[in-house]
């Protein structure tokens, strides 16, 4: 067979695939709210309201926004490779990361903030770096890079010639934008295409559920990721890539629910105590698949009872109120502030699920990505308190709730997600796995 047939059959293929994928969102829509798997009941009273998608023009005070947040990424590109730092100034970027860099890029274009010959460079550098990097053991992705050498690196930015293993959750962020990009411009395709050849992604998963490496002490050992809400948001991107996600697909496999501020509010029930990872619950998920997917019919209600929880603990204690995941100025540098994780309520954790609520802060992300999926007199109020977030350089991630001080970090995801969350406003959920008719 000749190099074009191969081309061809390839590309046939992907777009079966994408939609096979749009299949599983369309059938993800339809299953009985109540009902999934084998017919467990798993939710007993739905409170989320009918939310109309309305698309407008961004007004003056929007568009500003949008342009402070792309100034982030005109600070933080690196021309030789058409990576983005994933914090300023630092050449370091994650596969989640780029991820939302080619994320924001779409937003900005969408958004008449650059020009389209601007962002066709762009992303024709960056999907050039993509095909030739090197990868954890030939097969996939390394989970860190240097942004400016293209060194496989720890998260130290300290070069490593083996590697330190992928994640599959970040993997699945980063193949959101190339599915759009293969669906919406195939001028790009034949990139996308020398890039997927590359990847064994079906190694990513195992008896339908997502799993990364590791590398501790030189040995390598694979691990289930994601939980809850993260699982299921970046798992519908590889189903439009044929891969078996059944179990990490299924909101109900393990599934419990607390009451915290009068909603009952979903968890996974793999916590700390009982497996290797957190079990964070959060906006970040769920405000991603809203402005990314538009939600299907379990992720809208879970995200409106975060979203509920969240306006009823500002009504009790006056402190406005939008958690998610976030980089600090300052150590632990990196914290999930949580409606709920491991068996407490309204914490925020590191990573190694120590907690550190003098950490808690109100996130810009989340309050823009809040008032564009909600748009209420709460989420309002969210986006005056932020709007003074603003930098040169983009806008800071967050304000303290123990003193209202400001939360200097300047990152990659906040400024990708306050773009996508202003594009959604102007044209609706970015990834359109079924066209409206």
């Amino acid at each position: 067979m000749n190099k074009s047939l191969q081309r061809a059959r390839h590309h046939i293929v992907f777009l079966l695939a994408l939609i096979f994928g749009s299949v599983v969102i369309y059938f993800l829509n339809g299953i009985d709210m109540k009902r999934q798997g084998l017919g467990v009941v798993v939710i007993k009273d739905k409170v989320a309201p009918e939310l109309n998608i309305t698309v407008r023009k961004l007004n003056k005070e929007e568009l500003d926004a949008a342009k402070v947040a792309w100034s982030y990424f005109e600070n933080n590109y690196q021309e030789s490779t058409g990576l983005v730092n994933s914090v300023d100034n630092f050449p370091s970027t994650t596969l989640w990361d780029s991820g939302n860099y080619m994320m924001a890029l779409i937003s900005a274009k969408n958004l008449h903030i650059i020009e389209e010959n601007v962002y066709e460079d762009r992303m024709n550098k960056i999907l050039d770096t993509f095909s030739k990097i090197k990868l954890y053991r030939g097969a996939l992705p390394n989970k860190v890079y240097n942004t400016q050498t293209l060194e496989m690196s720890n998260y130290e930015n300290k070069a490593t010639k083996k590697g330190i293993g992928w994640s599959a959750i970040d993997i699945g962020r980063l193949l959101i934008p190339l599915a759009y990009l293969q669906y919406n411009e195939p001028k790009f395709s034949n990139k996308i295409d020398s890039i997927l050849r590359r990847w064994s992604i079906k190694d990513m998963t195992k008896e339908g559920a997502l799993f990364g490496a590791i590398v501790k002490n030189g040995k390598e050992s694979l691990l289930q990721e994601g939980r809850l809400g993260y699982e299921q948001y970046t798992s519908k991107m590889f189903a439009s890539f044929g891969v078996d996600i059944t179990n990490a697909l299924r909101y109900d496999k393990f599934l419990e629910f607390t009451d915290i501020e009068g909603y009952s509010i979903p968890y996974d029930r793999r916590d700390k105590k009982h497996s290797t990872a957190n079990n964070y619950v959060l906006m970040e998920p769920y405000m991603l698949d809203g402005l990314e997917f538009g939600w299907d019919y379990f992720s809208k209600e879970f995200s409106y009872r975060l979203y509920a929880a969240q306006e009823a603990r500002y009504k009790e204690t006056g402190t406005l109120t939008a958690v998610t995941e976030d980089h600090l100025d300052k150590a632990p540098y990196f914290i999930y502030n949580c409606i709920y994780v491991n068996r407490k309520e309204w914490v925020a954790i590191d990573d190694n699920g120590k907690v550190h609520n003098d950490m808690k802060q109100l996130s810009t992300k989340a309050s823009f990505a809040m008032d564009a999926l909600y748009h209420t007199e709460y989420t309002k109020k969210l986006i005056k308190k932020v709007n003074s977030l603003k930098s040169p350089r983009g806008w800071y991630t967050g304000i303290y709730e123990k003193d209202e001080k400001l939360n200097k970090s300047l990152t990659c995801n906040t400024n990708a997600i306050i773009l996508e969350s202003l594009m959604y406003k102007e044209h609706g959920p970015l990834v359109k796995m079924i066209p409206s008719k």
